[in-house]
């Protein structure tokens, strides 16, 4: 099965990981932040607890220790962990990396360190966090999937699941999602419809 998932959804509680689980998302990042190293572990043992015995691939984000003592199989990090954290022991530990990137020199950056995959973003205007740099646009995608090959792309940033098919058409691989799914009024239909359209095995 392709890894990342086409349909991604990125959530910030144990909770969330949950539900998304029961409704069979095949890739969920959990991504909570300003957690200590203990309440790092805590969420992370907690979170694959829930997906333990299912198909859903739970991805750690920032904290790569916590994802190391826990056994998760799979780490996401930005640019600023990228740098502080020891790659080689992450891959020791035989866990899959993915980057956050966000222009030509985080991009050549994140290639240095061979990941599973590359993150784009943001891909449109997002509200959730203050963003250091504008808006990629759609056209963005297409030029990085040239520069970087066999390497699954991860759009991410905006994206609602109106604009996928234009996405996925661009050359993204995978759309890491998260206010359309956690700001929706009906949640549940909206991640149902995402893995309609985009199954997994896609």
């Amino acid at each position: 099965m392709p890894y990342p998932d086409r349909f991604y959804p990125v959530v910030d509680s144990v909770a969330w990981v949950a539900r998304l689980t029961k409704l069979g998302a095949g890739t969920i990042q959990l991504r909570a932040k300003d957690l200590d190293d203990a309440a790092a572990l805590a969420i992370v043992k907690e979170a694959l607890a829930v997906t333990k015995g299912t198909p859903t691939r739970l991805v750690v984000n920032d904290y790569w220790r916590a994802a190391i003592d826990a056994g998760a199989q799979h780490v996401h990090l930005g640019q600023e962990d990228l740098a502080e954290a020891d790659v080689p022991a992450i891959r020791r530990a035989g866990l899959t990396l993915g980057i956050s990137t966000h222009d030509e020199d985080e991009l050549d950056n994140a290639l240095r360190q061979k990941p599973d995959y590359i993150a784009l973003g943001p891909i449109f205007p997002t509200t959730l966090k203050a963003m250091r740099f504008a808006p990629q646009g759609v056209e963005r995608i297409t030029a990085w999937k040239l520069d970087i090959g066999d390497i699954p792309l991860v759009a991410i940033g905006g994206i609602k699941l109106e604009q996928a098919e234009m996405i996925f058409a661009a050359g993204a691989n995978s759309i890491a999602v998260v206010s359309d799914v956690t700001q929706n009024a009906d949640p549940d239909a909206r991640v149902r419809a995402w893995l309609t359209d985009y199954p997994e095995a896609a």
